[in-house]
């Protein structure tokens, strides 16, 4: 504990000026207050502080490499009351030439917590501000926020998130730890300090978002700042479509896209699968194999972000009698579902930035004002879909892809210049189930007959206009269902059984799998002898809240009935939706449950019914995101029905759920992703995703604001990844070819 005054010398040297508002809790420079320092595997090894290259004076605290390395700040008597303040302030900076992640932690007396990550990079001092009560850009309506730090009254700021909850007026001790360092850590730290506005956050946000819909303080190669910019960059992307949509008149495909080389398959007029030679391939209505290059969500609805409460973060957006103002709409998405709980800004007006952009590219000007005359009307603008469309449909051929993936706009697959895949939205009053992840909604409960006729339903709508059309792929069922929580522990893994007996039993699914358990053990004695609880009666299990034992290998009995029903239960779905699709479209594949989490019941349950196994791997390379022996055990074809690496260089604030470094690197992550799926003997396609950027500002649906696309929101191309993707889409198909053609004697 050090409790000692530093050298009088360090109050003449440099101080940094305090953000307005902001009061001294602690200096490590002048340490006046009553605040006891503890270190736990740390030190602060001088005596004296140290001034910085910039002039700044801070203490250098060294955290040893152990499990969690701490220094804590408490009061020497009570507690601290921070009622008042908003942000709890630290001036500080890596002493090394490389970044470091601190987390900070602040106690209450009545044990509760509140936490944060901070990502201090090397460099200069930051003030970094922890917001005192639970907050993260879900606050201001998006999945990231601004690149952190930032300059505001002269000081570098960098705003974090934090989680919890706490009593302000009881506040126990402040900690700062670094989570197992390899090796000591250094941190330069000036002092701690309490901030009782919130003008430095608001101002963080403020005109963040350009007319463009672009992140107005950052600068990249692509950025757009006038509208001629914009219709010099179209200008440039026609012409180099024009030869590389010539070069691909020499790839030697059919009129689908199917390879054609070595013996062709038997043409059935329809997408099929097919195993040859122990590789799993898609084939042409023509006969030919297919390696599905695609790309998701190609449509022009992508640029769509609420603005309303939140106008103050955009610079300029159109005003009423605007022309551009014809791309107001209005919207809801607060659904209810985990994807949108705790973020604001989810509803009312929003504003659709790319369709703007496509307007200001090559929509028709308004006539200008002669002199002398009236001003003639301007015509509403509204977005040429024609156009685009062909335009999109180009790009996409001319980068090497064939595919539409899924949420793509319906009127490119029936232009019949592009293969595509339809998504199954099944919705219905059918009872459903929590797994614990909910991210998009609770499972459906495929024992309720409800959930048969909505499926009849569901199906029937989307075949109606496809069930002859040999462009059509196949069907999703549905995405990313909530098949188990995120983790490893029991009741993620069996968070489907788990759920199901805590209901009630008007659910079918918890009447079926009591039904599983009678059937087995008879009696609640039988029930409990083998899972090794006391169940005084049967009656017990019918009531809501139920709470089942863990798997217990004392009780091996407990597992092999949970995964028993997760089976049955993964069985009676896609059977279920197989079945429909037997009748209504019995000409097109059922293309699996595009899986983010999935149970091993799910998997297989999906290969006995599906065409065709579908994941969503966010992964570097498919074998990081599932086991592909377990896979080559069930012998079924593999989609990649979603992949994709981002960065944070481009304007949107989120690099996706895949990082990399910068733009430069998405091209050779691109390219290794699909040297190592063309590997798999099992997968037969890679979707990219996604076609657009999305806002900066978050989209409609959750506010994610990904650096994801293919395209900028201004739909610029990102020149360098783009022509990395057609080399490798090019390449993959030779490398197909080249497994394809007989190998000379």
């Amino acid at each position: 504990m050090i409790r000692r005054s530093l050298p009088v010398v360090l109050t003449l040297l440099f101080s940094t000026p305090s953000l307005a508002g902001q009061q001294t809790l602690f200096s490590f420079v002048r340490p006046t207050s009553q605040v006891s320092v503890a270190t736990e595997n740390s030190g602060m090894p001088q005596y004296n502080a140290e001034q910085t290259a910039e002039g700044e004076v801070l203490r250098r605290v060294v955290f040893n490499p152990v499990e969690r390395p701490t220094l804590r700040l408490s009061p020497q008597a009570g507690v601290w009351d921070w009622s008042a303040g908003q942000f709890l302030t630290l001036r500080m900076q890596s002493a090394q030439d490389w970044a470091l992640t601190v987390d900070v932690t602040v106690l209450g007396s009545d044990g509760r917590s509140l936490t944060s990550r901070v990502d201090l990079p090397a460099g200069p001092a930051q003030t970094v501000m922890v917001p005192l009560k639970a907050m993260s850009p879900l606050s201001q309506g998006m999945r990231a926020g601004p690149p952190m730090p930032w300059m505001h009254q002269g000081q570098r700021v960098l705003l974090t998130s934090s989680a919890g909850a706490l009593d302000l007026k009881q506040v126990a001790s402040v900690s700062l730890s670094i989570a197992n360092p390899n090796v000591a850590q250094n941190l330069l730290i000036e002092k701690v300090g309490i901030q009782d506005d919130d003008q430095a956050y608001q101002a963080a946000y403020r005109d963040l978002i350009d007319a463009y819909g672009q992140f107005s303080r950052g600068r990249w190669p692509e950025k757009i700042t006038s509208d001629e910019q914009l219709k010099a960059a179209e200008l440039r992307d026609q012409q180099q479509l024009k030869g590389w949509l010539a070069e691909r008149q020499q790839l030697r495909l059919d009129s689908y896209g199917g390879v054609v080389a070595g013996p062709a398959f038997e043409a059935k007029g329809f997408f099929r699968t097919h195993k040859r030679d122990g590789r799993w391939y898609l084939v042409t209505p023509e006969g030919h194999p297919f390696f599905s290059l695609g790309v998701n969500a190609v449509a022009a609805d992508g640029g769509r972000t609420y603005v309303a409460g939140r106008e103050a973060m955009f610079q300029a957006l159109p005003a009423e009698g605007d022309a551009l103002s014809a791309f107001y709409g209005q919207g809801n998405n607060d659904d209810g579902n985990a994807s949108s709980q705790g973020r604001a800004f989810k509803q009312g007006r929003w504003f659709d930035f790319y369709a703007a952009n496509l307007q200001r590219s090559h929509g028709t000007p308004c006539a200008p004002a002669v002199e002398g005359q009236a001003a003639a009307p301007c015509p509403t603008p509204m977005l040429d879909a024609a156009r685009w469309q062909a335009h999109t449909l180009d790009r996409l051929q001319a980068w090497g892809f064939n595919t539409l993936g899924n949420w793509s706009d319906p009127a490119l697959g029936q232009a019949r210049r592009m293969p595509y895949t339809l998504p199954l939205s099944i919705v219905g009053d059918y009872a459903s189930i929590s797994t614990g992840m909910d991210w998009w909604g609770r499972m459906p409960d495929p024992f309720d007959p409800r959930f048969a006729m909505a499926t009849e339903r569901a199906v029937a709508i989307a075949a109606r206009d496809h069930r002859d059309d040999p462009w059509l792929i196949g069907y999703f069922a549905d995405n990313e269902l909530a098949w188990a929580a995120p983790g490893n522990d029991p009741k993620a893994r069996y968070g489907l059984a788990y759920g199901t007996l805590r209901l009630t039993t008007d659910v079918p699914a918890k009447r079926a799998f009591l039904k599983q358990l009678r059937d087995k053990y008879r009696n609640q004695e039988g029930l409990s002898k083998a899972w090794g609880i006391e169940l005084p009666a049967w009656e017990l299990m019918e009531d809501p809240g139920f709470e089942a034992p863990l798997p217990d290998p004392q009780h091996p009995e407990i597992e092999r009935d949970y995964q028993y029903f997760q089976q049955v239960f993964a069985e009676t779905y896609f059977k279920t939706i197989a079945d429909a699709l037997k009748w209504h479209a019995p000409n097109h594949l059922l293309l699996g449950g595009r899986y983010a989490v999935s149970t091993p019941e799910a998997v297989k349950a999906c290969a006995e019914f599906c065409d065709v196994l579908s994941f969503n791997f966010y992964t570097l390379k498919p074998e990081d995101g599932y086991d592909f022996a377990r896979l080559a055990e069930l012998d079924k074809p593999v989609l990649v029905s979603e992949f994709q690496f981002g960065s944070r260089d481009r304007g949107p604030f989120w690099p996706g759920p895949v990082e990399v470094a910068r733009e430069e690197q998405r091209g050779p992550a691109y390219g290794n992703f699909l040297d190592a799926a063309l590997a798999q003997p099992v997968i037969v396609g890679a979707h990219w995703f996604q076609y657009l950027d999305q806002p900066a500002s978050g989209r409609l649906l959750d506010g994610e604001n990904g650096h994801l696309g293919l395209v900028a929101i201004t739909d610029v191309p990102y020149p360098g990844f783009v022509e990395a993707v057609r080399k490798h889409n090019v390449q993959l198909l030779g490398q197909l070819r080249n497994k394809l053609e007989p190998k000379a004697p």
